[in-house]
């Protein structure tokens, strides 16, 4: 099965983590998902007031150099680097305008709950690879 990056052209240590199934890519966004659902939730529960969701909204914002930069650094195309632009930065502009055209005021940052949202991709990434370090 086609992998989402190759890894014949990293560099070594590259080379063992950034190759992903579609199965491992496809759990990983489901479980990013979940998260973001919630957050979601969380967001509609109190009108866009909840430091979760405005922590997860900036998280999602951000994320979009990530996946810029990856592509950079690489010189090719990664996961994310169409969406980006068209849906990412978009989307969490939009977010951002509407809350405050809304008046909601917008929460400070939480240090704990940036540490642990910053972990749910890395750790939806090493859940979805469970499966393969049990095969090997």
């Amino acid at each position: 099965m086609p992998s989402f990056s190759q890894g014949t052209d990293l560099p070594a240590p590259l080379a063992k983590v950034l190759p992903m199934s579609r199965t491992e890519a496809t759990t990983a966004i489901a479980l990013t998902g979940v998260a973001m659902a919630a957050a979601s939730a969380a967001g509609a529960a109190t009108g866009g007031r909840s430091k979760f969701f405005q922590a997860t909204l900036a998280g999602f914002g951000l994320h979009a150099g990530t996946h810029l930069a990856q592509s950079a650094v690489l010189c090719r195309y990664t996961p994310g680097l169409i969406t980006t632009p068209l849906v990412v930065i978009p989307f969490s502009a939009w977010a951002w305008r509407r809350l405050k055209s809304e008046g909601v005021p917008i929460a400070p940052t939480d240090r704990r709950l940036t540490v642990a949202l910053a972990a749910i991709v890395p750790l939806s990434h090493a859940i979805a690879r469970l499966p393969r370090l049990r095969r090997t």
